[in-house]
């Protein structure tokens, strides 16, 4: 069993605000999936749990998709960004869970990391979670709607990933 590199947060604190409530549970949870991958070999991060195909790698690839369209793609209405502005939807919906196979540890925690790092520097401009961001819906989506969104789609996917790396390595916790 591998120990996880990456310090563990802090339950985020009672009583801030809001936008900081929300932003400091994405953290936590950013934190927790990064550290379920870490110290893993490429092998290890394809490994699935029959009858699915959910790998730890592709999850990664999967939340830095998920950080990438909607921090830059949606809430600033930049677009895509590389590797997904040319991804081959079409071909393969779940293009971004297949990404990983075969790519080594330090590419896909380098792609989640990057990705990350562009989020977090959306979410600094944006301070009035009222507000309403570019969308791709053509309706009202505020910032709230798109933080929340983030909270349930790491939450969903740290429980994927507990199940995963135990099964790996047998390690669990966070």
């Amino acid at each position: 069993m591998t120990i996880a590199q990456t310090p563990l947060l802090p339950d985020p604190p009672f009583g801030t605000g809001e936008l900081q409530t929300l932003h400091d549970f994405i953290d936590y949870y950013r934190v927790v999936l990064r550290r379920k991958a870490e110290g893993l070999t490429a092998e290890q991060l394809a490994h699935t749990i029959a009858p699915s195909t959910m790998s730890l790698g592709g999850m990664m690839a999967h939340l830095a998709y998920v950080e990438d369209q909607w921090f830059p793609a949606i809430v600033d209405g930049t677009g895509q960004t590389p590797p997904w502005d040319s991804a081959p939807w079409d071909e393969d919906n779940d293009w971004d869970w297949h990404w990983a196979q075969g790519k080594s540890p330090d590419h896909i925690l380098g792609l989640y990391d990057q990705a990350v790092e562009r989020s977090r520097a959306v979410q600094e401009r944006w301070t009035d979670p009222a507000a309403v961001v570019a969308g791709d819906r053509g309706e009202g989506m505020t910032l709230r709607w798109v933080l929340v969104h983030l909270v349930e789609e790491y939450s969903r996917h740290a429980g994927h990933a507990d199940l995963l790396r135990e099964s790996i390595d047998g390690a669990v916790g966070d």
